[in-house]
């Protein structure tokens, strides 16, 4: 059992704020999703996360909507725009899954770690 944390690399966001997004779509799509059968057992287990990139929004939302169209849990997240992005709210990354790599890889299986 994985969990595939898919971030936009076109942003330019600074390290930190990667990593808090990131943590932002992990948390999210795991307590969303708590009593999913999925993610009672990548909670047993070692949650095991593999953060790759996109190269831009409809990409995102492309995989997002793939990833839920194939039944798989799938949280983006939209980031307020605070601290980057000049106050204007954007969509930053997401999460999917956890589920099997058999599940996960006709999805995401293609894009490139970072």
């Amino acid at each position: 059992m994985k969990q595939i944390i898919v971030m936009r690399t076109d942003l330019n966001m600074r390290k930190g704020k990667m990593v808090a997004q990131g943590a932002h779509a992990a948390v999210a799509a795991v307590v969303e999703n708590l009593t999913d059968p999925r993610v009672v057992e990548w909670l047993d287990g070692h949650f095991t996360k593999i953060c790759v990139g996109v190269d831009g929004e409809q990409e995102l939302s492309e995989i997002v909507a793939r990833a839920q169209a194939a039944g798989l849990i799938a949280r983006g997240i939209v980031d307020s725009g605070r601290t980057e992005f000049g106050g204007v709210p954007t969509p930053t990354c997401a999460a999917i899954g956890p589920d099997t790599a058999d599940n996960l890889d006709p999805i995401t299986g293609g894009l490139r770690l970072l």
